[in-house]
């Protein structure tokens, strides 16, 4: 895909990097990544999680369909400062259009047209849908923008949107500024992708692998009832009390290896590395699979086993090869909302549901469906029972 360079994930401008990700986390903050506010804003939407599976009164469904909302939910109230119903036109055409492009980005077609764009624009294939499909959100994030401006109140900003264009009207005057209207719609729809996508295919791959493994899943479970019971929410603050659920979370992670390859990069100078010189604008993969699947971090490094993250006692234990989204200074922006996220929705949806798969358990298959910029699970049907 391409941000025709524009944003601050794709943009090999470093002056515009710096400065708009700094800008982004700073926002981002404020609005509650990373503090108590966001903490719950996620529990709130993970209660209704909890009341729309309920509603499905045990039968075989598609958990993706529904952790997609959540995931949405929780970034629409940071960048746009509002939820949306899961019934909601708006957010289901969104949601559907992010799921659709991510799924052919890392398909076959996705790669090839990464690989060979000149060549893959003149064969038909789904991999044509891709620009389609961003020119679609692009415009949706234009519409947004424009409805933000126009009850904009400077002293008052409600979103990121809100702060993004404050800034611009403070920078007008400046010619060199990277706060433009252009910068702001790409850069929105960049941390949409990122916050909406990866948390809502880790939580789909982690029910599947707790599917897959109940004797984990059993564990877990009892963890929960010991400390939180049946009574109240799930907080962070529980996570320090219960370290084999910390460590399955952590596991499910680096199991899944949902970016193998991690985001590419590029050399700013003239390289040598290890015997090899790399010129400066060469493009560089961080390939995280290879630091996650490290023997000489983990003990299991092939298999799904929380004790890569247990020590002898049965305590957590933070390993250095855990590096799930990125790595270097353009680590994933949105890395602590991430964690708080898959942590919180695990353990409220394990506390209030026994989980039940459609085809009996040694049928489950956890090799992922398409392999290429992501790792997908397989789609699979499962009812959540309340317990």
């Amino acid at each position: 895909m391409s941000y025709h360079n524009n944003g601050f994930v794709f943009t090999n401008n470093v002056e515009m990097w710096r400065e708009l990700r700094r800008f982004s986390l700073s926002t981002m903050r404020d609005f509650g990544m990373g503090k108590r506010s966001i903490e719950g804003c996620i529990i709130e939407e993970s209660q209704c999680l909890v009341t729309e599976l309920k509603k499905s009164k045990g039968l075989f469904i598609d958990p993706r369909k529904f952790l997609n909302k959540v995931s949405g939910n929780v970034i629409f109230s940071i960048m746009f400062g509002h939820r949306h119903d899961y019934e909601d036109l708006e957010l289901l055409d969104v949601i559907e259009t992010m799921s659709e492009t991510f799924h052919t980005v890392c398909s076959f077609w996705g790669q090839a047209f990464e690989m060979f764009p000149r060549i893959m624009k003149l064969i038909p294939g789904r991999h044509h849908d891709i620009l389609s499909n961003m020119e679609k959100l692009l415009q949706y994030v234009e519409r947004r923008v424009e409805k933000n401006k126009g009850s904009l109140d400077p002293n008052n900003p409600r979103d990121y949107v809100d702060a993004f264009l404050i800034k611009i009207e403070k920078e007008r005057n400046n010619p060199h500024t990277e706060y433009t209207i252009i910068n702001l719609v790409n850069s929105t729809l960049q941390i949409f992708f990122a916050g909406m996508e990866t948390t809502s295919e880790t939580m789909t791959y982690a029910l599947l692998i707790f599917l897959k493994h109940p004797d984990v899943l059993a564990k877990v479970c009892e963890e929960i009832d010991c400390v939180i019971g049946r009574d109240r929410s799930p907080s962070m603050k529980d996570r320090s009390q219960m370290p084999f659920t910390d460590a399955v979370v952590h596991e499910i992670q680096r199991f899944i290896d949902l970016v193998p390859m991690g985001v590419t990069r590029k050399t700013i100078r003239n390289v040598e590395f290890k015997g090899y010189y790399l010129p400066k604008h060469t493009n560089v993969f961080p390939m995280l699979t290879t630091a996650l699947k490290d023997p000489a971090c983990f003990l299991y490094p092939n298999e799904f086993n929380p004790k890569n993250f247990l020590d002898e006692n049965g305590q957590f234990k933070q390993n250095d090869g855990f590096m799930p989204l990125a790595a270097g200074k353009r680590n994933c922006l949105g890395k602590a909302l991430a964690k708080i996220e898959i942590f919180l929705l695990t353990v409220t949806i394990l506390q209030n549901f026994a989980l039940k798969p459609e085809i009996p358990m040694e049928d489950l298959d956890l090799s992922p469906d398409v392999s290429g910029f992501g790792n997908l699970a397989k789609p699979y049907k499962m009812a959540f029972i309340f317990r």
